[in-house]
C-alpha cells in the first residue's frame, strides 16, 4: 500500500538522510562496532547536517519544525541502516523535549546551540540497578545546599553514557515524597564526582555506548534543576508518549526491512533444486509477515499523524510500543530462520538485526507495561 502520510519536503529529507548515512556513517560502522562507541565527529557531521534539534527552535540552532514526521523519517533510515550506535533518536525525540519545554531561557541559551550542533552530546539517567519501571524504587538522591544540590548515587543502563556531555539525572529531592519527591537535574561533563563506569558488553548494538554513571558528592547548582521541584514524575509521563513512538517507528521500520532483505534471499537461495521461495512453507511465511506488516504500518502511520497534530495519548503510544517491538521481534527470529545457516553468521543483515533489535521489547517501557498501561486505561 502506498502511504500516504508525508509530503514532498518529507521525501526530500529521506533523501537527505540517506546521503549522510551513505557518507559518515556505514562506511565507519564496523569499526565503531569494534570499538563499542561512535566517533565524536558523526554527531558533529549529524549537527551539520541539520539532522540534530530538528524541534529546537531556530534562535537556537535548531530547524524549529515541530513537525514529528521529520523524526519518523529519520528513525526509519537508521533502522533500515543498521546505524543504531548513533542514537540520534534518544538525543532528538526523548532528550530535547526535556530542554525545550522545561528549560529556562538561560539554560535554553546554555544549551541547545551544542545540542543542535553536536557538539553537546546527550543522556537521560533514570534506570538503576535496583530500578527500572518502578519510578518510586530509584534511590539517587540530592540534598538542598544552599546554592547548590549534593548528587549521589548510581544509574545503570544509560546509552550515550560514554559520550554524555550534559545527563538528565532522575534523583529523589524529598525523600518522603515517593514518586511524586523526585527532581530532574542536569549533570555536566567535568562536574566533580561524577563518574562513568563500564562501557557495558550487550549482545547488540555494540557501537552504542550504554554506560553506568556514579554521582558521589556532586554539586550540582541550582540553576541545573530542570523544570519544576519534585516535578519529575509529571515531567517524565508527559513525555514517554514520544519516545514510545520512536521506538514503535524504529520497530515496524526493521520488520518491513527484514521483510525485505528475506524475501530476496529465498528468491536466491536453492535448496532440493529450486529456489525457496518455490516452497509453500516459506511463500506462507512471507505472507503472514507481510500482512502483519502491512497491518502494522496502516496504524503506526495513523499514530504518527496524530503525534504530528499532538492528538496521540498514552495509551495508543502505548499500543503502538508494544505491538510493532513485538512484531519486529517475531520477524526477526522468522527471518533468521528462513536464511538457515547464513542467518546465525554476523556477516548477515539478519544476524545483526536480530541481536540489535532484542532490546526494543525492553527499554522505554517493557511489552508488560504496555499492556498495563492499555489495560489499566479499559478496566479502571
Amino acid at each position: 500500500m502506498q502511504r500516504q502520510i508525508f509530503t514532498e519536503e518529507h521525501h526530500a529529507f529521506r533523501e537527505t538522510v540517506r546521503t549522510f548515512l551513505a557518507k559518515e556513517v556505514t562506511p565507519h560502522y564496523e569499526q565503531w562496532e569494534k570499538d563499542g562507541i561512535v566517533s565524536r565527529e558523526a554527531w558533529r557531521a549529524a549537527g551539520r547536517q541539520g539532522l540534530l534539534g530538528l524541534a529546537v527552535p531556530q534562535e537556537y540552532g535548531g530547524g524549529g519544525e515541530s513537525d514529528f514526521r521529520f523524526s519518523a523519517v529519520l528513525a526509519e533510515e537508521f533502522t533500515r541502516a543498521g546505524a543504531a550506535g548513533l542514537a540520534v533518536g534518544l538525543h532528538n525525540d526523548i532528550i530535547g523535549p526535556y530542554l525545550t519545554t522545561l528549560g529556562t531561557e538561560e539554560q535554553k541559551r546554555r544549551w541547545l546551540p551544542g545540542f543542535c550542533s553536536g557538539e553537546l552530546i546527550t543522556a537521560i539517567a533514570m534506570t538503576e540497578p535496583g530500578a527500572g519501571s518502578d519510578l518510586q524504587g530509584i534511590r539517587t538522591s540530592a540534598e538542598d545546599a544552599g546554592d547548590h544540590w549534593v548528587l549521589n548515587g548510581s544509574k545503570t543502563f544509560i546509552s550515550n553514557g560514554i559520550l554524555a556531555d550534559l545527563v538528565v539525572v532522575v534523583a529523589k529531592t524529598t525523600p518522603e515524597g515517593g514518586a511524586h519527591g523526585l527532581s530532574l537535574l542536569v549533570v555536566e561533563r567535568g562536574m566533580e564526582g561524577f563518574e562513568r563506569g563500564r562501557n557495558l558488553d550487550k549482545i547488540g548494538q555494540k557501537s552504542q555506548d550504554t554506560a553506568e554513571l556514579f554521582f558521589n558528592d556532586v554539586r550540582v547548582p541550582k540553576e541545573n534543576l530542570l523544570g519544576e521541584l519534585n516535578g519529575a514524575f509529571v515531567h517524565l509521563m508527559t513525555h514517554l508518549a514520544q519516545e514510545r513512538m520512536g521506538i514503535a517507528v524504529a520497530g515496524i521500520a526493521g520488520a518491513e526491512h527484514l521483510l525485505e532483505i528475506t524475501s530476496q534471499y529465498v528468491k536466491e537461495r536453492e535448496a532440493f533444486g529450486r529456489p525457496l521461495a518455490k516452497l509453500q512453507h516459506i511463500r506462507f511465511e512471507i505472507a503472514e509477515m507481510a500482512t502483519e506488516c502491512a497491518v502494522t504500518r496502516a496504524f503506526l502511520d495513523r499514530c504518527i499523524v496524530d503525534h504530528s497534530a499532538g492528538e496521540l495519548d498514552a495509551v495508543h503510544a502505548s499500543m503502538a510500543k508494544w505491538w510493532a517491538t513485538e512484531l519486529q521481534k517475531r520477524v526477526a527470529d522468522r527471518c533468521l530462520q528462513l536464511h538457515g545457516g547464513y542467518g546465525y553468521m554476523t556477516e548477515y543483515r539478519v544476524a545483526k538485526a536480530f541481536t540489535d533489535g532484542r532490546i526494543q521489547t525492553i527499554y522505554g517501557g517493557t511489552t508488560e507495561i504496555m499492556k498495563e498501561i492499555i489495560g489499566r486505561s479499559l478496566l479502571g
